[in-house]
């Protein structure tokens, strides 16, 4: 049943994730055809939440038709969050009915997702809401393994970026710490590490619940230099997400941490120089063993954030604009959009906000699946299998210059820490990520 609405709004929120413009750009135009008039909301919730309603824009099937090639957003973005203050909350939706907005789709992500939720709440059916996630990230808990869109094209040119500099680290014989946005989940780093077949990478997941040590994260890194060290190489490119920040133990937390907060109380990450104060920590333990190696800190994300689409974010992300602005032209209201094996599914904001956190919940990296399974047997870093085999240990120590029973005294404490269980090959379980021997000859 047709219910010829007054007029579309679409809002984005967040931070930039490839294929904004795709979703923007099929909405307008199937809201456009069913009779509607479309507006953008610029700057996200920033403007309208202090009611505010002189920064929107008209969209047109003329303005937005070659928009899905481009990145970033057409209508601008914002991290402004209108749930912390009720009052903000009421001039939001007091703002899009002065708008005479009577539908209004937001694109964003876990913060975006609560903020429509509660938008939706407070219109009482005034207002019909639909979400469509995006992040970079990929922690949405999205049926099926689904992608959050930007994903894709975030991981695809990291790998590029990641290529040229594993090609600069074996040309000037020097190591890269590698970071790489991922605020909770490390799928972003574990997605890019493993395609480009980087040396290690490090993701949040593989210490379960545990917090983490500074020191052990150095003694990692550590470990992974010598071992490396010992086939000869003396290069090599480490990726590592960035969510390990938050993972860190309270004091060494407090210690390299002094940033500002987002709207939504989340910690600027990419603002930590959480790659080169790991860097200085490394050196200094491998000076300890005489050992000198040149490391390069380098961040990514923000470089991705914005990076035209992929094709296959394009058609995502299209496919997603579109049932948007159907199911809300069809008389529904209050869920996120998700397309599952080639289908259109609403998934409801009652479902799929935790109650707890007041977000969408997170959806973490499988450390258990056979897919990590095999970025870790590609990894060069100290596994349990290196301290079962003396004349493999015999070879480190004698990098260090340091006695077996020395560097198992240095070291051995890193396998006992391990919460990684993986599957072995001939799908016997294998605890601590423990590899058949073979895998140490992979010189990735």
């Amino acid at each position: 049943m047709s219910l010829f609405p007054k007029r579309t709004a679409i809002l984005v929120g967040g931070g930039p994730a490839p294929g904004i413009n795709s979703v923007i750009g099929a909405a307008t135009i199937r809201a456009i055809l069913s009779g509607a008039e479309v507006i953008g909301i610029q700057d996200g919730f920033k403007w309208i939440m202090r009611g505010d309603i002189s920064h929107v824009m008209p969209l047109t099937i003329d303005s937005v038709s070659r928009i899905h090639f481009r990145g970033g957003s057409h209508i601008g973005i914002s991290r402004d969050n209108p749930t912390k203050d009720p009052k903000h909350l009421e001039n939001t939706v007091s703002s899009l009915l002065r708008l005479n907005v009577d539908q209004l789709i937001t694109i964003g992500g876990d913060d975006t997702a609560y903020s429509a939720y509660r938008v939706e709440q407070v219109a009482d059916g005034r207002v019909r809401v639909a979400h469509v996630p995006k992040t970079i990230d990929n922690d949405l808990d999205l049926p099926k393994g689904i992608s959050t869109f930007g994903f894709q094209t975030a991981r695809h040119l990291g790998v590029e970026i990641i290529k040229n500099i594993m090609t600069d680290a074996k040309t000037t014989s020097r190591w890269y710490f590698v970071v790489t946005m991922g605020r909770k989940a490390g799928h972003l780093a574990l997605g890019i590490g493993k395609a480009a077949g980087a040396t290690l990478t490090l993701i949040p997941e593989e210490f379960g619940n545990k917090k983490i040590k500074f020191n052990q994260l150095v003694d990692i890194m550590v470990g992974a230099i010598i071992k490396r060290l010992s086939y000869g190489r003396p290069d090599g490119v480490a990726i590592l997400a960035e969510g390990l920040v938050e993972k860190l133990d309270e004091e060494d937390f407090k210690e390299i941490v002094d940033t500002e907060r987002d709207a939504h109380g989340n910690i600027r990450l990419a603002e930590i120089s959480f790659g080169e104060i790991l860097k200085h920590r490394v050196q200094d333990r491998l000076k300890q063993f005489n050992i000198k190696t040149t490391i390069v800190a380098k961040n990514i994300g923000y470089e991705l954030r914005c990076a035209d689409p992929i094709p296959f974010d394009m058609e995502y992300c299209r496919d997603l604009g579109f049932m948007a602005s159907k199911f809300l032209f069809n008389g529904g209201s209050g869920a996120m959009v998700s397309i599952q094996d080639g289908r259109f599914v609403p998934m409801y904001f009652k479902k799929i906000i935790d109650p707890k956190t007041k977000r969408m919940k997170v959806r973490m990296v499988d450390v258990e699946s056979e897919s990590y399974h095999v970025a870790y047997r590609y990894m060069i870093r100290l596994k349990p299998d290196d301290f079962e085999d003396a004349h493999e240990l015999a070879k480190y120590a004698a990098t260090c210059g340091i006695t077996l029973n020395d560097f198992k005294n240095h070291f051995e404490y890193l396998i006992q820490e391990q919460t990684v269980h993986v599957n072995g090959d001939d799908g016997v379980a294998i605890q601590h990520g423990q590899t058949p021997r073979p895998s140490k000859k992979v010189k990735g």
